[in-house]
């Protein structure tokens, strides 16, 4: 499931930072999918207060899916630079895909004669799986932190915590300030926000191949256990979230957390002869 997509005539094709990118189009599919809901509420919230919390009233639904599809699209491009520069810390080049599931880091080569993906030493693992999220966390502190000097609410953490109970709200100095009244930067904060802070804890959680799996199997290995013990937090996990996404009716989030779970089991069966 979360695998490289084909490639098609429709991808948007780039290169930053002398790292190949490829947006599939199923990347802005997803999007959609993933953000209408978001979208459509933020949109009457606007049309329901209008000169009250805001100076103006709702930009509209097109308008503010095309500006969640760009912040989607930059705050995972900076997830997948982050496992690109830690690549190429370690003398290896990647190249990047975006497509429906997230990103994908990709290694390609090695600037290392006879020095491969497979042979890193899984504190280079544990750092490569890690720069991904904590890019993306960065990425929403600065903006956090832009708000703030500029005296403004994060008002997009209330609306977090209230989705996911984490405390954010509980930072002091988070909710000082004045509100924001224009629905374009308040649109713009809370859509950059969401993914950036929720799409790098989903990655965090201790299943394979998900950021948190990789370094779950490369703590499990430093610590003298085995592969399949890491692949066994990977199945239990994965099973526990399946069930508490078909429980409250978050359908796609246990059909992933299921596959990912009878994946894991399958590569157990296997004698976890896997790779990266």
């Amino acid at each position: 499931m979360l695998q490289e997509p084909p490639e098609t005539q429709y991808d948007l094709r780039f290169n930053i930072f002398g790292f190949p990118v490829r947006v599939a189009w199923t990347f802005w599919l997803g999007a959609v999918i993933f953000g209408w809901s978001l979208v459509n509420g933020l949109d009457l919230l606007f049309i329901q207060n209008p000169g009250e919390m805001f100076r103006a009233g709702t930009p509209g639904r097109l308008p503010l899916l095309i500006l969640w599809m760009a912040c989607m699209f930059v705050s995972i491009l900076i997830h997948e630079l982050g496992h690109a520069f830690a690549f190429r810390q370690h003398r290896i080049q990647a190249s990047i895909v975006l497509y429906h599931f997230g990103g994908l880091a990709i290694p390609t080569s090695s600037f290392r004669p006879g020095k491969s993906f497979a042979q890193l030493r899984e504190k280079e693992d544990l750092w490569i799986a890690l720069a991904g999220p904590l890019a993306q966390f960065a990425s929403a502190g600065l903006l956090i932190l832009a708000l703030k000097l500029m005296g403004l609410q994060v008002i997009a953490l209330g609306y977090l915590d209230a989705m996911v109970p984490l405390g954010f709200t509980n930072i002091p100095g988070v909710m000082d300030g004045e509100s924001i009244r224009s629905p374009g930067l308040f649109a713009l904060v809370l859509f950059y926000i969401f993914p950036s802070v929720l799409w790098s804890l989903l990655n965090l959680v201790p299943v394979w191949p998900l950021d948190g799996g990789r370094i779950m199997n490369s703590l499990v290995v430093m610590g003298g256990g085995r592969r399949e013990q890491a692949l066994w937090v990977s199945v239990i996990t994965a099973g526990l979230l399946a069930l508490y996404g078909f429980r409250n009716g978050q359908v796609f989030l246990g059909i992933l957390f299921l596959s990912l779970a009878f994946s894991s089991y399958q590569m157990i069966q296997q004698n976890a002869n896997w790779r990266y």
